[in-house]
């Protein structure tokens, strides 16, 4: 079974390795970006760009269902915004049992706390830049 259809993603903020803040209830979507700077090494003689990879980078985004009854949600996320990476360890996993999870320290880049027009189910977006690496790992956690 290669494929699966992300039904449920479990995601976790907290200040440590192991998060305890679980906020996949109202979680819509979520997307990490993984990538490594690729640097031109190019020079007089080759007849072809020459490349080495360089340092590695990872961001998330969030978007979540707004739900003001749930006031700790919404003060969470606004608490992140410019906090250290110390208080901010994400852990992602589609729920598969099969599925990896993805995890590391993170910077709050920004918080969209209100996104929607007239009749618009209430929206908000939040972003998160790497601080170190993206750990990736199959143990179920």
């Amino acid at each position: 079974m290669g494929e699966i259809v992300l039904k449920q993603a479990r995601i976790k903020i907290g200040s440590s390795g192991s998060p305890t803040t679980t906020l996949s209830e109202y979680l819509r979507s979520v997307t990490i970006n993984y990538s490594a700077e690729l640097l031109d090494k190019t020079a007089m003689g080759n007849n072809a760009r020459r490349r080495i990879t360089g340092l590695k980078d990872a961001n998330i985004s969030l978007e979540f269902n707004h739900n003001y009854a749930s006031t700790d949600a919404e003060k969470f996320f606004f608490n992140l915004v410019g906090a250290p990476s110390s208080n901010c360890w994400i852990q992602i996993k589609p729920t598969s049992s099969t599925s990896p999870r993805y995890y590391g320290r993170f910077l709050s880049e920004g918080w969209t706390p209100m996104s929607g027009g007239v009749g618009d189910l209430a929206t908000h977006t939040c972003s998160f830049q790497g601080d170190g690496d993206l750990s990736r790992s199959s143990a179920t956690a």
